[in-house]
């Protein structure tokens, strides 16, 4: 698993690889959520027997810069269609959380590059009531509360990894360049997804232009946002399937990773039925 910098028009954005691109082959974007994809996340080597990965970090996150003018959902939706148009053919999406809005809004403005899409435990649309909250507030509520919701056994968390709620952990080992890189993903979440709170107004209407063949898994333990929301998420793409991995909350990739790449797995296999 190397680290390189990736281009993106004007920006250089650093990014995780596994393998050489353009061999042929079948490229994996992932989208990454609240915090980068770790090179010691146990699914990438699960992942990488089915693909050429390539993780970019979101601007203003890791060690990605990020420009002054460059600070809306508009800007990173953008920003990863002109991935796409860079990359080979055949590229699978991947969006984790806060990169599942992203990887949806891609999907739904359409791409000659994007053949098939999975969103894990996806944010990015509102399904209730004014007073009604479809998803937990990730700044306005605690970090031991976020940490209580995100995970299946917060007690058994991967060693490691950081999701909501990562401030809980600051007591542990966790060196100042891990905490200040923390620190810096959660001020550019907040830059990006205030307000509205991780969630696009309009985008709901717009999901059922998704035209690639679709997978939704869901953490059965997501108490940050429900199984419940997965479920109606999915049924606003056409021909998605929903799928959910037990013992997992909203980073089943990270609690379940050989669980998480069997359901990718299963799913890349399946016959395209898109132009049939």
């Amino acid at each position: 698993m190397s680290s390189d910098r990736l281009r993106a028009g004007p920006l250089e954005l650093e990014a995780l690889r596994r393998g050489p691109l353009g061999s042929g082959g079948r490229t994996i974007l992932l989208v990454h959520g609240v915090n980068p994809v770790s090179p010691k996340a146990g699914f990438l080597d699960l992942l990488a027997e089915h693909g050429e990965i390539v993780a970019p970090s979101h601007p203003g996150f890791g060690n990605s810069p990020r420009p002054d003018d460059f600070d809306t959902m508009y800007d990173l939706v953008h920003l990863y269609r002109e991935l796409l148009d860079a990359l080979p053919e055949k590229v699978v999406v991947i969006g984790l959380s806060f990169g599942g809005w992203i990887a949806a809004e891609v999907a739904a403005g359409g791409s000659a590059k994007l053949d098939r899409l999975v969103l894990v435990d996806p944010v990015g649309i509102k399904l209730g009531g004014r007073e009604e909250r479809d998803i937990v507030h990730f700044f306005n509520t605690s970090p031991a509360e976020l940490n209580r919701r995100s995970w299946h056994d917060p007690a058994n968390r991967p060693a490691g990894t950081y999701g909501l709620g990562w401030q809980t952990c600051i007591d542990e080992a966790m060196s100042d360049e891990t905490m200040i890189a923390l620190a810096r993903n959660w001020d550019a979440l907040c830059l990006y997804a205030w307000r509205p709170h991780m969630y696009n107004p309009q985008l709901k209407h717009w999901l059922r232009r998704i035209s690639v063949p679709s997978l939704v898994l869901w953490g059965a333990a997501d108490r940050i946002v429900t199984p419940e929301y997965g479920r109606a998420y999915s049924a606003l793409i056409p021909g998605a399937r929903f799928a959910m991995i037990d013992e997992a909350g909203h980073h089943p990739e990270l609690e379940q990773p050989r669980a998480f790449v069997d359901h990718v797995a299963r799913f890349l296999k399946e016959p395209s039925l898109r132009g049939a």
